[in-house]
């Protein structure tokens, strides 16, 4: 099968509004803004968070073309598929507080936030790797009850190295299930560049080797990510699949909020801020005249807001009562 590098694309190709594909991105960074400044600045959360600042393009991107019974799964790194996928961020703020009224019940946390069958986010796991052997199951159960769904995986870098990548891989392509693979490559699986961790020329030319197309796109680049992910869902809905992108893209911050990636060369961090996927696609519609300096300035603060809200609600939110632990244990 073949290795595709797919770039170029216009805003002809969106089927929104491009102000609405630009809300969703900004309301991914201020809502990962606020959560990094719960947590280093205020203290009003602890334990760990994976924000996903700077690859909102890819969330965004794909999961604006897919139907809310489509299933999505995620990994640790998952507050921005969540709301790329339409999850409440008040039900997601909450469960980083532990409340009841999150997506877990306050049980989960920011590991697994963004879990929401309503939404069809059935997985989110700090396994590395594990999504892919589920999401081939789960697209394997999807296509013998007929129902005409697709499964989007998403999972980082470091993923491609784990034995649950080849298995799930493998067996998608074996049975042509209904499933694409999004692997989010932000170069580092924790603190290892790629460079020191993968023996293939590209994470691509890995995947290709089990038989299905394979796509490089521009990770901070939504237009391309958006088209690309139009052009495949509408594949998998007519029976073509499995199908595999590689979105090479950057994290803004460390691995985590508590590692301050001091072992990131200086010059790379400011090359790939230069290309901040929100800043690109502010000046392109700036440039095509879809929104002045001051129009975005008004939806920023608008966003800002309804993140404050979420936070308000959250802290008003109450804990799950410890008695109401036992209506959740499968015995």
């Amino acid at each position: 099968m073949s290795i595709q590098v797919y770039e170029g694309a216009t805003l002809d190709c969106l089927r929104e509004n491009p102000i609405e594909i630009l809300r969703k991105m900004l309301l991914i960074r201020i809502f990962e803004e606020k959560v990094e400044e719960l947590f280093l600045v205020k203290g009003m959360l602890i334990g760990p968070a994976h924000l996903y600042l700077g690859q909102e393009a890819i969330a965004v991107g794909i999961c604006s073309n897919l139907k809310k019974e489509d299933i999505v799964i995620t990994t640790y790194r998952g507050h921005g598929h969540a709301i790329a996928k339409g999850v409440s961020i008040k039900k997601i703020m909450a469960e980083l507080f532990g409340k009841k009224t999150g997506t877990c019940k306050g049980l989960g946390g920011s590991m697994h936030v963004a879990i929401d069958v309503e939404n069809g986010i059935l997985y989110a796991t700090a396994i590395v790797g594990s999504g892919i052997p589920i999401a081939a199951g789960i697209a394997l159960a999807n296509k013998y009850q007929g129902k005409n769904l697709v499964t989007v995986c998403f999972f980082g870098d470091g993923a491609v190295n784990t034995g649950a990548f080849h298995e799930g891989l493998n067996i998608a392509a074996l049975w042509r299930l209904p499933v694409i693979f999004v692997c989010e490559n932000n170069l580092y699986a924790m603190s290892t560049h790629i460079s020191r961790s993968l023996s293939s020329k590209s994470i691509a030319e890995r995947a290709s080797s089990y038989n299905m197309d394979v796509f490089i796109v521009d990770g901070n680049d939504v237009l391309s990510v958006y088209k690309l992910a139009r052009e495949l869902v509408e594949k998998v809905r007519n029976g073509i699949g499995p199908f595999f992108i590689e979105a090479r893209t950057y994290k803004m911050k460390g691995h985590g909020v508590y590692d301050p990636a001091l072992y990131r060369d200086k010059e790379e961090v400011k090359r790939w801020l230069e290309r901040d996927p929100i800043k690109l696609f502010k000046e392109k519609l700036i440039k095509e005249n879809i929104i002045t300096e001051r129009e975005f300035e008004n939806l920023r603060s608008e966003i800002v807001k309804e993140v404050e809200e979420s936070i308000d609600f959250a802290i008003k939110s109450d804990y799950l009562e410890f008695n109401e632990l036992y209506n959740l244990v499968w015995v």
